[in-house]
């Protein structure tokens, strides 16, 4: 009969890998025990508070915008019927594609004074050079904007999945007690998806928090961008680390409510009752108010940037065919497929141990294994740099400057992705194939390629293609423990903008932008097979 020893390879890799993955964080808290120094102290004397206050003013600004744009769109094309429905309830997920830094480099390009849509407006019209149609975007409002319409698709996905579950009975009953639709909408349908809400607006405020490309480019000073600069600038990784600990404070608290946000997230009433939500047929202006108000978003947060980028493209179009854009974009699939088959294996693993054990331990590690999706990829790559300083030049050889290095990086942050999948593709296999197993005596090596694995092989081409499209889009990580001269899309991109040759930073943001709709595919798909729970 199969059984598991107490130090079989089953039992170790899941606790190895929690120890490689929580490193890093360790480390980086670790600093606040190694004293204060006169550079972090001026900076709590005179730009934390700047630090604070705006990553603040950018959660608080985009959890606002998010709320009114996910919630709603999720409400109108979950009821009603309207022009363009079809097509606008899967566009609607369209943003996800474009990463917040990209939606930055292309507003600055559409807003700025001499930019493509205020020299449009002067040419239109015959106005002067010094006429300014369209404000500045290089500001924290800027930044709003960007933020919300780039990562609005996470509580539009959590609260429409919500709605599609909530019965058409309680809608009823509200009706009959002298609710308007509007009230129904206010005081039944809303509190019953508040878990959904949480959870996408926790997700929103993590991925803001732990932003670098766009802050950057829009010189916002928040904790990022002033965790690079101490480090960069000032070369003190200490302070930095001690900087990134607040934030990583921050970032925890939000992990720890969008996990319990999480468990309650698809809460629908259960009744035998459950009706359907009827959908209702919107008319004359109501119609086109509809359409409109779910066509915005698709607008600002994917058919304009991606315009632009494609009129810099043909504007620059020799840097498609560059030597430099094959061997950056060659660099990146490369590391890229590696990275993601790791980490896809990996997860294959420790959800296989984790199942034949199965016991609250081993769930609770399951679940410690996938915290580091919400720590920012920059927080991870000087906590790999600190590690290596700290224990020899052999570490520093093999983990800073080399591929190795960022392969940790990217699998801590992607884990939690492949996870997602792995674990869903586990619970639908009966245990009975597992008691069968072993009364055949079979060994754990047997069960997983002979049993599971083909069991598994759509959800594990669906975790590599997801933690394939993430990987590419990773800047900060990427931008600090890359190998000299070993550029990524990514780097790439940021680079070229950080130069201002926009036109040059075209290529490599198209194809991030067309590898991200990867999983729009498949998050499409779920959408047209959303059936209610009943």
């Amino acid at each position: 009969m199969f059984k598991l020893s107490n130090f079989s390879f089953w039992n170790i890799l899941p606790i190895l890998t929690l120890v490689i993955f929580i490193t890093p964080i360790l480390v980086v808290l670790s600093s606040l025990f190694n004293g204060f120094n006169e550079n972090i102290i001026h900076i709590y004397d005179f730009v934390l508070y700047e630090y604070v206050s705006n990553s603040l003013i950018l959660v608080i600004g985009v959890s606002l915008l998010v709320l009114i744009i996910g919630i709603g769109t999720a409400w109108l094309v979950t009821n009603y019927n309207f022009f363009g429905k079809q097509i606008l309830e899967w566009a609607l997920i369209l943003p996800l594609a474009i990463p917040p830094y990209i939606l930055a480099y292309t507003f600055t390009g559409l807003f700025d004074s001499f930019g493509t849509l205020n020299n449009l407006m002067r040419d239109i019209f015959e106005l002067s050079d010094a006429a300014v149609i369209f404000p500045n975007v290089r500001n924290i409002y800027g930044g709003i904007i960007v933020f919300a319409f780039t990562l609005y698709p996470y509580l539009y996905l959590l609260a429409r999945m919500s709605f599609i579950n909530q019965s058409q009975t309680m809608i009823e009953s509200a009706r009959t007690l002298g609710l308007n639709k509007f009230q129904v909408f206010l005081n039944v349908s809303l509190p019953l998806i508040r878990p959904a809400i949480i959870g996408g607006l926790i997700l929103v405020s993590m991925e803001v928090l732990s932003d670098f490309g766009a802050v950057q480019h829009f010189s916002i000073p928040t904790f990022t961008t002033g965790i690079f600069k101490t480090w960069e600038g000032l070369y003190d990784l200490n302070s930095a680390m001690q900087l990134a600990s607040i934030l990583l404070v921050f970032i925890t608290i939000f992990i720890v409510v969008e996990r319990t946000s999480r468990k309650n997230a698809l809460y629908s009433p259960q009744s035998s009752n459950f009706k359907p939500t009827k959908i209702i047929q919107l008319k004359g202006m109501y119609n086109f108010i509809a359409f409109f108000f779910c066509l915005i978003p698709i607008i600002v947060g994917f058919l304009l940037p991606v315009s632009e980028l494609l009129f810099w493209a043909f504007s620059y179009n020799e840097s498609f065919f560059s030597e430099q854009f094959v061997r950056t974009s060659l660099n990146t699939f490369f590391i890229s497929i590696v990275a993601a088959i790791t980490c896809v294996l990996l997860a294959l693993l420790v959800n296989f141990s984790i199942r034949i054990k199965n016991n609250r331990s081993t769930n609770f590690l399951s679940s410690l294994l996938t915290i580091g999706y919400g720590i920012p990829g920059l927080i991870l790559a000087i906590g790999i740099v600190q590690l290596t300083a700290s224990l020899g030049n052999l570490l520093n050889v093999l983990l800073v400057g080399s591929l190795f290095g960022l392969l940790i990086a990217y699998l801590v942050k992607s884990y939690a992705l492949a996870n997602l999948s792995i674990e869903a593709g586990f619970s639908r296999i009966s245990k009975k194939y597992d008691d069968s197993a072993r009364t055949l005596k079979s060994t754990g090596w047997h069960m997983l390629f002979n049993i599971h694995l083909p069991l598994l092989k759509g959800s594990v081409l669906t975790a590599t293609l997801l933690v394939f499209a993430e990987i590419v889009k990773e800047l900060p990580a990427t931008l600090i423990l890359r190998p000299f001269n070993f550029d990524t899309l990514a780097v790439s991109t940021y680079l070229y903008a950080a130069e201002e040759r926009m036109y040059e930073a075209a290529a490599p943001a198209i194809s991030i932008v067309l590898i991200g709709l990867i999983p729009i595919i498949f998050i499409t798909k779920m959408i047209r097979d959303s059936k209610p729970v009943k």
